[in-house]
């Protein structure tokens, strides 16, 4: 079973940038299409960006020209570059593979200021 842990979230002001970071222990991981959700209180846990193994990537729509996915298979990390921030963004951010078949991780908490 794999163990995820994120990290790189923070406090930013509206229009700032963050770099999440998710390492991946235990699993074949660069033969999985990876994915990042993120949910915020009261809400349900949406998906955000996914990646395949061939390095594919689509975004949420609300997302797309701000946010990059990416993956290092070698270091087992996929990473989630988030620019232009938006108090909407505000939510726990989480990895998984695209059919979340792994256990979740502790999440990042990512909080936006306007």
């Amino acid at each position: 079973q794999a163990q995820l842990v994120e990290s790189g979230g923070g406090l930013v002001q509206a229009g700032g940038s963050l770099r999440l970071s998710c390492a991946a222990s235990g699993t074949f991981f660069s033969i999985n299409h990876l994915a990042w959700y993120r949910q915020a209180p009261g809400k349900q846990r949406e998906l955000v960006a996914d990646i395949t193994r061939g390095y594919s990537t689509n975004y949420l729509d609300s997302v797309k020209g701000r946010f990059t996915i990416s993956r290092d298979n070698a270091k087992s990390t996929v990473y989630l570059q988030m620019d232009s921030l938006k108090p909407e963004d505000t939510a726990v951010y989480y990895c998984n593979t695209r059919r979340a078949i792994w256990s979740w991780g502790q999440g990042t908490q990512v909080t936006v200021s306007s």
